[in-house]
């Protein structure tokens, strides 16, 4: 067993190394503004949080030990990062978010918009963040691999599963929030073309991963 002072640096590395759920925040941020972008922090969350409930009963084994099973999520992962990138890179404007980038590029507002569209806005982000979270294979191999590391013979499994996924969850709600809004900050201060451009090269980021995960062996 690993000491707790082990788990916290694995936990930090986890949080801070690049991947699908680091592209979708970055995505959402750019595309929709910082509202948004933390309900894909929010959604990412509680992904990261059943799949390690998942792993303490077993299940997330089961599906490692599947070919089947594990074939089918890691299909169902790869489309929906490459279905949540096409729709960054062929995403039409609509009027009012054209409005809203015009005013920002002009330094003259905030680049995240407000009003009745926050809260639909919202919601579609904690959408595409639990999506991406629970479709992805490789968070059921990291807790699969890492959290018998940090158990004791005779530790309940569950809670302290979800204490350790706690852990990463709230590093990830620091790290992802403050990404969030450093995006949108810089999302207010872009001019719209620049804006597009970032939107979507986060998009082709989303493709590529989902490529990379279709195609990748265990």
């Amino acid at each position: 067993m690993l000491t707790v002072p082990a788990f916290l640096v694995v936990a930090l590395l986890v949080t801070l190394t690049p991947g699908p759920a680091t592209a979708n925040v970055i995505r959402v941020a750019a595309r929709d503004g910082r509202r948004a972008a933390l309900g894909a922090v929010v959604g990412n969350s509680l992904g990261v949080l059943l799949w390690g409930a998942l792993s303490a009963v077993g299940i997330s084994s089961l599906i490692l030990a599947s070919e089947l099973a594990f074939a089918v999520l890691k299909i169902c992962g790869a489309v929906a990062l490459v279905v949540l990138g096409l729709r960054s890179l062929f995403h039409r404007a609509s009027r009012a978010d054209r409005a809203n980038a015009d005013v920002a590029g002009s330094g003259t507002g905030a680049g995240a918009p407000a009003g009745p569209q926050a809260p639909g806005r919202f919601r579609a982000g904690w959408r595409t963040g639990l999506l991406t979270s629970v479709s992805n294979p490789k968070l059921a191999i990291f807790f699969v691999a890492l959290f018998p590391q940090f158990l004791s013979p005779h530790e309940a499994v569950l809670p302290a599963a979800l204490g350790m996924a706690g852990v990463i969850v709230a590093l990830d709600l620091v790290w992802y929030s403050a990404l969030a809004y450093a995006v949108d900050r810089a999302r207010s201060l872009l001019k719209p073309r620049v804006h597009r451009v970032l939107q979507r090269t986060t998009g082709g980021v989303m493709v590529a991963l989902g490529l990379r995960l279709a195609v990748e062996t265990r």
